[in-house]
């Protein structure tokens, strides 16, 4: 699942070779093979006394805050801040990424973050999620009836780390193909209400083609293996979003998506959005960002907005 800053539509096509066989694919490759790439730009390439020389190391780091409000079919509202760091390694054939969160969550603890992405993971008035006591009060035994008082808990979020392989360079005729793997790592802290306590794991695969001048179009889609905590049985989750951009200026490009993810739990709808993104390069190594969201359904927040900053080097 994609979370706003876990996007990275709107850069570039990377520059990547046609691949010529398909006994390359497999989801678990998307991490070996960004791995295999790290030693082929260091110390072994000095090695090599013919061809051409490799591409220099290729390095993103974005600091983004993102805010978004909903009721996800409650009584109450959730706010969420969720400002993550992420560092972003490319390599010939593919990119790397980490993204380390700082999360802030005011609501009764129906809502979660997983992923990245806030979600309805409980019944109306608080967590179905944690065995043990909280200090918000937020950890009761799954089936109790929940608290409802409103409180604000703040922490480090779930780390992720995620990798693509470029599978199929841009054609006439084809698009530019990647596949996608990810695993959410569960630093948060579920009971105070900042995850899920449990790891996740999924693939996916990402469309981009160049139409007419200036105007592009995007595909994505996925599936993700959601981890159950005790007392829980969470849906896994499909996902898939679809949307086009438009290079404003040399500088500037804009693009909107509809998106859609399966929701964890049957008292909630599907979570269905709007998300428009922009991206303004400033120069060749600073790129500002921004986004607006809009929900579509109760499954997603009403509303979202967020702003931050990318490096290249």
């Amino acid at each position: 699942m994609n979370s706003i800053a876990d996007r990275s539509k709107g850069d570039p096509l990377p520059r990547v070779r046609r691949v010529s066989h398909w006994s390359r694919v497999g989801i678990v490759l998307v991490v070996i093979l960004a791995l295999i790439g790290e030693g082929r730009t260091g110390w072994a390439a000095a090695a090599e006394v013919e061809g051409p020389p490799r591409p220099p190391p290729q390095w993103r780091v974005s600091a983004t805050v993102n805010y978004s409000s909903g009721s996800y079919g409650t009584d109450s509202r959730t706010n969420i801040l969720y400002a993550p760091i992420t560092v972003r390694r490319i390599f010939r054939d593919g990119d790397i990424s980490l993204t380390i969160p700082f999360v802030s969550i005011s609501g009764t603890g129906a809502v979660r973050l997983v992923g990245g992405a806030p979600t309805r993971t409980g019944s109306s008035g608080g967590s179905v999620v944690g065995t043990s006591g909280g200090g918000s009060g937020r950890g009761k035994n799954p089936g109790e009836t929940p608290l409802s008082a409103t409180t604000t808990d703040s922490g480090i979020g779930d780390i992720i780390l995620r990798g693509r392989y470029y599978l199929i360079e841009e054609s006439s005729f084809m698009p530019f193909v990647a596949i996608t793997g990810r695993v959410k790592l569960p630093t948060a802290d579920a009971d105070r209400g900042l995850g899920t306590g449990e790891f996740d794991e999924g693939a996916g695969v990402e469309l981009t083609k160049r139409l007419v001048d200036r105007w592009l179009a995007y595909m994505a889609g996925g599936y993700n293996i959601i981890g159950d905590a005790p007392g829980t049985n969470f849906h896994n989750q499909w996902w898939y979003d679809v949307g086009i951009g438009h290079d404003v200026t040399d500088n500037l490009h804009m693009s909107v998506f509809y998106e859609e993810y399966r929701a964890l739990v049957d008292t909630v709808n599907n979570a269905r959005d709007l998300l428009t993104l922009a991206n303004y390069a400033v120069d060749d190594t600073v790129h500002l960002t921004g986004s607006l969201l809009v929900g579509l359904s109760n499954g997603a927040p009403n509303y979202g907005l967020g702003g931050g900053v990318r490096f290249r080097f």
